[in-house]
């Protein structure tokens, strides 16, 4: 039998684009004979994978892992290039195997999980093979982990047509809180998949980013004023237009001058002063919650609860606590939904050919 040395495998895995393993034991299978390897490369499916490589794979899975212990949360993207596939049981059965042993060797990029070792084989030969069995490209497009330290609790929820999933960790008070808390979180993760916020507070937003979006927001409702003004529509008064976006604008300075203009409007008003701490805080909170729009739309404790929407997240978290009795901190959380940020390629063939004749 021909010696199988490692230039030959070389050769033979950068021609066809199959996996390292398949080269070699394809090589063994026909005593080295490299058009032979080739032919038997691709009778076995195995050849094609580097050619699938080349196709966008936007569909695909979403797909969530908890620990037993509620410590460790894992949410990854798998992509194929078609819906019909994403429903194929073995790329199912993928999509958990690859999150499970992302979580259980705590992996923290694709390059590692490439490297990594699975079930005994490499992840990247796996990969291959898969490809090949399944008969389309396959990527890892990426994955998460957040895991919890003393007193702290993860959770996740994924949606049912597997398209988008979340994980969060959050803080208790004692260990024994964290069990009660848990439901609570998988609630929170059905409201971050519905409403897709981007951030989790205001303190996360920059301040400049702030001042750009103000501008976009009023020039927004400005324009939509004048359609309101044009149409007469007594049900559709015009749009107050607010005076900042984001509580991250919304200073000390300025709340105390507000303060001190609804307390002058009281007095005006000539509303007893001995009233005037049940009224000015309702005052306030309705000028922030008019002047932060932005944080409505982009971070999870501004926005309104899917399941009461008369609350804001931050204070149905509030009112949790005293149900619960635990102090509950939000300290991370990522939502991934298949194809977000990928645009799918639009075959133009007389577009192809006339390139090709140019």
């Amino acid at each position: 039998m021909a010696e199988i040395t490692a230039q030959m495998v070389k050769e033979l895995r950068e021609s066809t684009g199959a996996g390292m393993m398949d080269c070699k034991n394809a090589l063994k299978e026909v005593d080295g004979d490299f058009e032979k390897a080739v032919k038997y490369l691709r009778e076995k499916g195995l050849g094609q994978a580097a050619k699938k490589a080349d196709r966008l794979a936007a569909e695909g899975l979403v797909d969530v892992v908890i620990s037993p212990d509620f410590k460790s949360a894992t949410v990854s993207e798998i992509n194929s290039e078609t819906d019909f596939v994403a429903k194929n049981e073995q790329f199912i059965a993928l999509t958990k195997d690859t999150t499970k042993h992302i979580q259980e060797n705590s992996l923290s990029t694709v390059e590692e999980l490439h490297k990594s070792v699975i079930n005994g084989t490499p992840f990247e030969e796996y990969l291959k093979t898969q490809i090949a069995t399944i008969g389309e490209n396959l990527v890892v497009r990426r994955f998460a982990s957040l895991k919890a330290e003393n007193n702290g609790v993860v959770n996740g929820y994924i949606h049912t047509n597997g398209r988008v999933g979340v994980v969060i960790a959050a803080s208790c008070d004692s260990e024994e809180a964290t069990t009660k808390v848990r439901d609570f979180l998988k609630q929170l993760c059905m409201h971050i998949a519905a409403m897709k916020p981007s951030y989790l507070s205001y303190e996360d937003l920059d301040l400049d980013f702030v001042e750009a979006e103000y501008k976009a927001l009023v020039a927004e409702l400005e324009k939509e004023n004048e359609e309101r003004r044009r149409l007469k529509d007594p049900n559709k008064p015009e749009h107050k237009i607010p005076k900042y976006a984001s509580r991250k604008q919304l200073n000390e300075d300025i709340l105390k001058a507000k303060e001190e203009e609804i307390k002058a409007e009281l007095k005006a008003q000539n509303k007893p002063e001995k009233i005037w701490a049940n009224i000015i805080p309702g005052k306030l909170n309705s000028f922030i919650a008019d002047n932060s729009q932005l944080d409505s739309k982009l971070t999870l404790m501004g926005q309104f609860y899917v399941l009461d929407d008369k609350k804001t997240v931050e204070q149905v978290i509030k009112q949790k606590e005293q149900e619960l009795g635990t102090k509950i901190q939000i300290l991370d959380f990522v939502r991934f939904e298949v194809g977000e940020g990928l645009e799918k390629k639009n075959e133009d063939f007389a577009a192809e050919v006339a390139a090709q004749m140019s």
